[in-house]
């Protein structure tokens, strides 16, 4: 198989081609590191497309580096992989191209929960993943070099797709784009990118966080992780500290976020000091804003969240259920929209517990996605919106429907990482598989005509797809909630104050 920059030699497993590891990108090391993303080297003869590209630089997941058992090493980070039914440039066939997430700082396309050859297969299209920048190397706020890298990473590898795709039997007019959690949080700003611009057709975005930094806040953040580092967040400082070492910076800082409330705000208790960056520029606006004025109308969108998002979080924090009255009062007095007193008057028989989850869930993931779908359908567009409220099946279905149970429904992988969490490692159950099969159809028939199977989202009605044991269309469930954000603007999160 000839790519632009050479030729790549795959293999067929379980009746798909399937290619792993081209380059996209040069390594973005040496004098291209902290840069906007270069086009790769021209390579001679045939290079062997058997194994997943190196993972970028990124902090340890609870699955261990990658989530991934032996990680390759190395530098070639920005690299693609791609499944597809037949390598025959006649075949024309959709593709999806998966972002994976990880709270902009964790992820790699080699995660066995990534393996894509149910979507490709069931759905008979071609899909393709891809590594990005993550973590400091992809999205620090660093002095003469341009924000965003990891996102610019992104833009890089569509392009790749428009440019390599037909050979693999691909049709690069019929592109979408889909990710989840960090990765909706990078297709809802690839939405709001000029760059991005007919890169792709369609999209979808599963579980959008609202966090989106102002580049005063990006620029004090990036101060501090260069600080845990004893220097100044210049290129011409880190440009000699290893990828490890950022790393370490980053992981050094996160558990000191939440005692910086004084001065990072909403962003402080996420522990998460990356985001993308409204830089003015490359992102020029807020994905909601850039929506509602219009700016990606002719791309079809799926959206939407799952119902108990921040349960994940509390169960890996080992605090599931058992979250108390002050903890729930510090969530509500910093993240409700109209104050503490609105939502416990709205949720009157909510428990401590309770509330804290239903206000982190909806700041963090459900409001946002949600108002990305009504900020689309403002500006011109075609929305779908789902909500995924099937529980997972570990810890007695306390876990609910949480955050990136969506993944192992989507992609059929059922063990290992987070699926292992949220399965209990057992083998998943017909009511699961049956699920599953209809989460991958939608998105491929979405991906296929631009019709996942339910009504198109409106202010009227707000039908949306409940995805449960048996998935029916209702008006969106979450209406309490929906209510009580209604006029919420989702700007870039500010700067705040002086440290306490």
């Amino acid at each position: 198989m000839r790519t632009s920059s050479g030729a790549v030699r795959g293999r067929t497993e379980d009746g798909l081609a399937v290619f792993r590891g081209i380059p996209f990108a040069q390594p973005p090391v040496g004098d291209a590191r902290f840069s906007a993303p270069r086009r790769p080297r021209p390579w001679d003869g045939i290079r062997d497309a058997y194994a997943f590209g190196p993972p970028p630089p990124q902090d340890l997941g609870p699955a261990g580096p990658a989530g991934i058992p032996d990680a390759p090493e190395g530098d070639d980070w920005l690299t693609v992989n791609v499944w597809t039914p037949a390598p025959d440039p006649a075949a024309h066939r959709p593709v999806m191209v998966w972002i994976y997430g990880g709270a902009y700082k964790m992820g790699h396309s080699g995660n066995p929960g990534y393996d894509a050859r149910r979507i490709a297969a069931d759905g008979d299209l071609v899909v393709v993943t891809l590594n990005y920048r993550i973590g400091m190397e992809g999205f620090a706020h660093i002095e003469g070099a341009p924000a965003n890298r990891g996102l610019l990473d992104q833009i890089a590898a569509l392009a790749w797709v428009q440019e390599n795709i037909a050979a693999f039997g691909g049709d690069p007019g019929q592109v979408t784009v889909f990710g989840e959690s960090a990765g909706a949080g990078s297709v809802a700003s690839l939405l709001a990118m000029p760059r991005a611009a007919g890169l792709f057709r369609r999209a979808v975005a599963q579980s959008v966080p609202g966090t989106f930094f102002s580049p005063e806040l990006a620029a004090d953040i990036g101060t501090a992780l260069a600080a845990e580092l004893g220097l100044r967040p210049t290129v011409e400082d880190l440009a000699e500290v290893t990828p490890d070492q950022l790393v370490k910076a980053g992981q050094a800082l996160a558990p000191k976020m939440p005692g910086n409330v004084a001065r990072w705000g909403q962003a402080a208790p996420t522990v998460t000091p990356y985001a993308p960056v409204v830089d003015g520029e490359f992102l020029p606006v807020t994905p909601w804003q850039a929506l509602a004025s219009g700016a990606a109308r002719d791309v079809d969108l799926i959206v939407g969240h799952n119902r108990d998002e921040n349960r994940l979080f509390t169960a890996m924090s080992g605090k599931l259920g058992q979250i108390g009255e002050d903890r729930a009062t510090a969530a509500l007095r910093l993240y409700a929209p109209g104050g503490e007193a609105a939502y416990r008057a709205a949720f009157p028989q909510a428990s401590p517990n309770d509330l804290y989850e239903r206000i982190q869930t909806d700041w963090l993931f459900a409001i946002p996605s949600l108002r990305l779908a009504e900020a689309h359908l403002a500006g011109g567009g075609r929305s779908h919106v789902y909500e995924l409220t099937w529980s997972a099946p570990a810890f007695d279905g306390a876990l609910g429907a949480c955050h990136a149970l969506d993944i192992p429904l989507l992609f059929g992988t059922f063990q290992g990482g987070l699926a292992q969490f949220q399965f209990g490692g057992a083998e998943p159950s017909e009511e699961a598989l049956a699920l599953s099969a209809r989460f991958r159809a939608a998105w491929t028939d979405f991906a296929r005509t631009g019709d996942p199977g339910w009504p198109a989202y409106d202010t009227q009605q707000r039908l949306v797809r409940v995805f449960d044991a048996e998935p029916t269309v209702a008006p969106y469930p979450e209406e309490t909630s929906r209510r009580l954000w209604e006029g919420y603007e989702f700007t870039p999160l500010p700067l705040v104050g002086q440290e306490a």
